[in-house]
């Protein structure tokens, strides 16, 4: 799945392509423009519905 996020550093929309497995899960890819590594969680409900959050290094969630 391709999707735009924002960066929680520079601001900047990046493009990024998250691969949507069955299960929610968490990891961390750098940002495309700035090179800060930025935390995704991509959480999958029963309906199959996909959400992604996105955040910096030191935020809590």
């Amino acid at each position: 799945m391709e999707t735009d996020i924002s960066c929680p550093y520079c601001g900047e929309n990046i493009d990024v392509v998250i691969e949507v497995l069955d299960e929610s899960q968490e990891y961390i890819e750098d940002c495309q423009v700035c090179c800060r590594p930025i935390t995704f969680n991509i959480d999958t409900a029963f309906d199959g519905s996909t959400s992604v959050s996105v955040y910096s290094e030191n935020e809590t969630y």
